[in-house]
């Protein structure tokens, strides 16, 4: 009875066990053996690399993962893909199952649907596709674009060791040096030569404020001019004028007075005369002054 016992108990930690390694599989598989599904296959004649587990996608969305991948030795070069997919997912009929990779190689099954209103029956066979990968597409579409620009490469490196060896190119560089030389000679000239004006600028500046203090009093000096009695002046120097005038037309008159001293001959002659006679009379007054002047003393 004891033994009997003992063997239930075995067989029962066997089958625990048995049922735990079975979920722990299907764990690091990824499947959910509690969670209904529905199975479609697609066949492929290359699967780029496709493992099992691998999840397939519908729009972005995880809508399940590759079940089984098994070749087909009855039909040689094809190998049939088992899909595990959500059983409220419903697939229209020509939809494609179509392996991608991504930049690093990990493949996955993209579901292109079709606008179809009939559906794949469930366990049918679905259109496998294979899409171009990363390193397929440098090699159809990029290499041989490298491949033609190899030469034209080969062409100008040729050419570019052409004119390096080039001494023409050795004079240039040269030439060059000597040019930002003299530049630079000439830029410590420009900045001597700015160091030296500013002495000068600070006598235009003083230069520029003399001459604002001349503009303020020549302002100055105008508004003294428009306030001064110009017109009273003016008419005066007219009155003048009209008398010196006057003046000299009496000069020039012989009728007139003034006329007759200037042009009068005779009247010349008398003044003349009259004037040496009170010369000598002077002269005689000055050597015999007592007949002149009597002093009496009492």
């Amino acid at each position: 009875m004891k033994s009997s016992k003992k063997e239930l108990i075995i067989g029962l930690c066997v089958c625990v066990a048995l049922f735990a390694l079975f979920m722990g599989i299907n764990f690091l598989k990824g499947v959910n053996v509690f969670k209904a599904a529905n199975y479609y296959y697609a066949d492929y004649t290359n699967v780029a690399g496709l493992q099992v587990s691998a999840p397939v996608t519908l729009n972005g969305f995880k809508v399940g993962q590759v079940r089984d991948i098994a070749y087909q030795f009855d039909n040689p070069g094809h190998v049939k893909v088992e899909l595990s997919l959500d059983r409220s997912l419903r697939l229209p009929s020509g939809t494609a199952a179509i392996i991608e990779q991504d930049i690093l190689g990990t493949s996955t099954i993209v579901l292109r649907p079709t606008d179809s209103t009939q559906f794949c029956e469930v366990g049918s066979t679905i259109k496998g596709e294979t899409a171009s990968g990363l390193m397929e597409n440098v090699s159809q579409n990029l290499m041989p674009s490298v491949s033609a620009i190899f030469p034209k490469i080969d062409s100008l490196l040729t050419s570019l060791n052409r004119v390096v060896a080039d001494p023409a190119l050795t004079k240039s560089v040269g030439r060059l040096d000597a040019i930002t030389l003299n530049l630079e000679q000439t830029m410590k000239q420009i900045n001597a030569t700015t160091r030296s004006l500013s002495p000068v600028m600070a006598n235009v500046t003083g230069i520029t404020e003399n001459l604002n203090t001349m503009s303020g009093a020549l302002a100055a000096v105008s508004e003294d001019l428009k306030a001064a009695p110009i017109d009273s002046v003016m008419q005066n120097l007219t009155v003048l004028s009209a008398n010196l005038r006057d003046l000299s037309q009496q000069l020039n008159d012989p009728n007139s007075s003034l006329g007759l001293i200037t042009h009068d001959r005779a009247l010349y002659d008398n003044l003349n005369n009259c004037a040496a006679s009170l010369d000598s009379l002077l002269i005689d007054v000055k050597r015999n002054p007592k007949r002149y002047i009597s002093i009496k003393l009492l």
